[in-house]
């Protein structure tokens, strides 16, 4: 309760702040060179966050500006962008803006027209990249204004500012990333549609969506969080969007190259280095990039070697056609060391009972997009993306509590291959002398997984290949699936501060299964008393149409309530059904998910000194699938059984606020000063459960407190962060157990991380350090019932991590 009454007085003396001093207004009207009005327009001051757009008679304001000389800028859909000098010194400054047919897409100027400095968070546009936002929650990361440990990719460090996520901490490399939102699980990020400029990542959107693959943080320009009211746009998940944008050349020259040296505990070395520019008479952009990183990890047993290249290319063919191509390939192998039970975290979380654990990915992207401008009012775009990737876990599956003698140990191979195509198409239209627009589009999904599980050999090495190929241990399994969707979402603006948006989308898909698996019965002493192999063959058929509305009124230039609702669906993942693990069992009559999401907010900018957001937001499961703990009736052992074990519902609270103390105390320093405070509070229960074990449970992963909160300080080409993070302690099992002596259920403990990074720029050379767990912290944040466990899988203590970068 001290650390709820600490953030309510904050809040209270953010809201009680009072800034005196003189400010004035600009205003004007945005014409085409026609002398047509153009809504919707953005109007900015350069190297402030003063920006607004204009009303459907082409009209801006600008208000609260302090007096003083700037640069105010005005750019549209397909209109270049222009700019002049101002000075403000008096209450009102009018200036008229003439906006000619641009040379350039739309993407580009955005780029160009947003490099002013951001605290390190924004939100999207009410249409943005094909995108239809208003009326829902939005949140960008801007990686270039944030100070944190880029070259481990960070994540506590890096969503710092991202309300409601629940992010695991067991990969001190980053190389894999493992967050969660409003209650939903963060393994491998599977509750989040993910994307990569704008197309998929994951192994199987349907059938199998983890993410293996996650873009280095070094390479970002910034990442884009949508929530569950995304699900008409993007498909079938109940977490929304996370799309990361990957850099581009730089406009202004023919040739940039950044090179990035990175050392740092326990032996970690990375290098990223990139190439870009744009040549031919700006019509082609281009950007590659290459990180490497090796280390010997906080734990024994848990050294690395990551390979990722990344090359995209831009070609304008004519001031309406840009075709961009985007391929990526990444690699890496690790060791991993095991899980442990909460006896032997306690005595040394650095411990490894696994020596034969590994782990390997190899993951291939392409994709090949055009955008077209049919008008200044209609644009189409067309994404064709393919993965080809795999990925294999080869060690001992069985409790930390068994030891490991050496037998033959499992491998689990998977195989990714898919395709998919979407088209997009955005259309502003004028109505009852109102503006308005719509974003529609169709998606083709097709792809095949493989899931293989049999002996390996009885060494210690990272040598993926089977015992026996043709007839596995366990099973071998072919997974089709196809999916064919179609949306639309328009946005209606009722007056100039109301609007509100309704969509549609529509779901074909059919998922198919061929293989078989092996039944096998064991003796106590462990001999082979029934194998039987058991074909299968499953093919499962559904289409459905579901909606969802939103709402935003714009109280002020500076104050925005928005409301929505949306429904959701997410398909069972038929690659886990038939994985044979001692420490869960799924069930064969496993079914899809349903339900909806629901978010009322605020959000808005006061004066510049205090930026905030609050949303109340109900997320309802109809047959959640989780895990419960149950007991064997033969051999009474305890076992996790998976499947649709009940309704839940979650419930809670996300709020951020944040304070520019500098610009509070005078405006005109050089230096910036800012504190900010991220806030959630969950409720998460299971509802109308058949299962008297879990009625009125906890959901589990779903921590009832979240508190983030940081402090950054600018000067000049210094900057420094310091970030304090809580997290409540919470279950890991649907049956809330609190320890287990396997350690697979159990209690999260709470627990409490420092982080500080540091950053100085000189001419063409920036220094930056990190100290990620400050004060050395002792934790975990998940309980793993497979790989890399099964059991805790503790956190990284102290470590220090140096960046020396040559830009040229």
């Amino acid at each position: 309760m001290n650390v709820l009454k600490t953030i309510f007085i904050f809040f209270l003396m953010l809201h009680c702040i009072v800034v005196f001093s003189q400010r004035a207004m600009i205003k004007g009207v945005v014409n085409d060179d026609k002398g047509m009005p153009i809504p919707m327009a953005t109007v900015a001051l350069k190297n402030t966050t003063y920006v607004t757009e204009t009303s459907e008679k082409g009209e801006y304001e600008l208000k609260g500006i302090p007096e003083g000389n700037y640069t105010i800028v005005a750019l549209s859909l397909d209109r270049a962008l222009t700019q002049q000098e101002i000075i403000v010194d008096e209450n009102i400054v009018i200036i008229n803006f003439t906006l000619r047919e641009a040379s350039k897409v739309l993407d580009e100027i955005v780029v160009e027209a947003t490099e002013e400095k951001t605290l390190g968070i924004s939100r999207l546009n009410a249409i943005d990249n094909f995108g239809v936002y208003e009326g829902k929650k939005t949140e960008v990361i801007v990686l270039r204004d944030i100070t944190a440990n880029t070259a481990t990719n960070n994540a506590r460090q890096i969503y710092s500012k991202i309300t409601g996520l629940n992010i695991w901490g067991s990969d001190g490399a980053g190389i894999q990333l493992g967050i969660g939102g409003r209650g939903l699980s963060p393994n491998r990020t599977s509750n989040f549609n993910t994307r990569q400029n704008g197309y998929d990542i994951s192994a199987d959107a349907l059938g199998y969506p983890e993410s293996y693959y996650t873009p280095p943080a070094e390479a970002l320009e910034k990442i884009e969080i949508i929530r569950g009211a995304a699900s008409l746009q993007y498909g079938t998940q109940f977490g929304g969007l996370l799309n990361f944008k990957l850099k581009k050349g730089p406009s202004t020259k023919k040739v940039e190259l950044t090179s990035r040296q990175t050392i740092g505990s326990w032996g970690f070395y990375g290098t990223f280095n990139s190439l870009g520019g744009t040549v031919a008479k700006g019509k082609l952009n281009y950007y590659t990039c290459y990180n490497y990183k090796t280390g010997n990890g906080y734990r024994k047993n848990s050294e690395f070697d990551y390979h990722n290249a990344y090359a995209s290319v831009n070609y304008q063919i004519t001031p309406d056609l840009l075709v961009n191509v985007d391929v990526t390939k990444m690699y890496y192998l690790a060791h991993q060391p095991g899980g442990l039970t909460d006896r032997l975290f306690d005595q040394d979380p650095k411990q490894s009972l696994r020596n034969r654990n590994w782990f390997k990915v190899d993951w291939n992207l392409f994709a090949v997009n055009l955008t077209y401008k049919f008008s200044s009012a209609t644009q189409i775009n067309i994404r064709n993306f393919g993965l080809v990737a795999s990925r294999q876990s080869l060690g001992n599956l069985e409790r930390i509590t068994v030891a490991d003698f050496g037998e033959d140990r499992t491998l689990i191979g998977g195989k990714f291959q898919n395709f998919g195509h979407e088209t997009r198409l955005v259309h502003r239209y004028n109505l009852f002398k109102k503006q308005h627009a719509f974003v529609a589009g169709f998606r083709i999904y097709r792809g095949t997984s493989y899931a293989k599980q049999g002996n390996g050999n009885n060494g210690t090495g990272p040598d993926f290949y089977f015992l026996h190929p043709e007839d596995l241990e366990n099973s071998d399994y072919k997974f089709p699936n196809e999916n064919y969707a179609g949306f639309i979402e328009n946005i209606f603006h009722l007056s100039r501060k109301l609007s509100i948006t309704p969509g549609l989308r529509f779901e074909s898909i059919r998922t198919y299964s061929t293989g078989y698996y092996k039944q096998v019965v064991y003796d106590q002493a462990g001999n082979v008393v029934v194998s039987n192999t058991v074909p299968e063959e499953q093919s499962r058929k559904r289409s459905f149409l579901f909606g969802g509305i939103g709402a935003s009124y714009k109280h002020s230039e500076n104050t925005e309530m928005y409301a929505n609702i949306s429904q959701n669906y997410r398909a069972i993942n038929f690659t886990d059904l038939r994985i044979a693990n001692p420490n869960f069992v799924v069930d064969p009559n496993i079914q899809d998910e349903k339900g909806y999401t629901a978010d009322l907010g605020i959000r808005g900018n006061i004066k510049d000194v205090l930026k905030y957001e609050a949303t109340l937001f109900y997320l309802a499961y109809k047959g959640r699938i989780g895990q419960v703990l149950r007991t064997d009736t033969i051999l009474y052992n305890d076992y996790r059984f998976r499947g649709n074990i009940s309704d839940a519902r979650n419930i809670g609270i996300e709020s951020f606020g944040e304070l520019v103390i500098s610009k509070l105390l005078n405006p005109s320093y050089e230096w910036t000063w800012s504190l900010f405070v991220n806030a959630a509070i969950i409720d998460a229960k299971y509802v109308n459960s058949q299962d008297a074990s879990i009625r009125n449970k906890k959901v589990e992963m779903v921590p009832p407190l979240m508190l983030r909160t940081g402090s950054t300080f600018r000067y000049k080409s210094f900057s420094s962060t310091l970030q304090f993070s809580h997290i409540a302690k919470h279950f890991s099992d649907a049956s809330n157990a609190k320890r287990t002596a396997t350690a697979v259920e159990g209690l999260i403990p709470s627990y409490n991380v420092v982080d500080l990074s540091l950053r100085y720029q000189w001419k063409i050379l920036t220094l930056e350090a990190s100290c990620n767990n400050l004060l050395n912290e002792k934790y975990f944040t998940r309980r793993a019932e497979s790989y890399p466990g099964p059991g805790i899988i503790p956190s990284d203590g102290r470590g220090f991590y140096v960046t020396l970068q040559l830009k040229l």
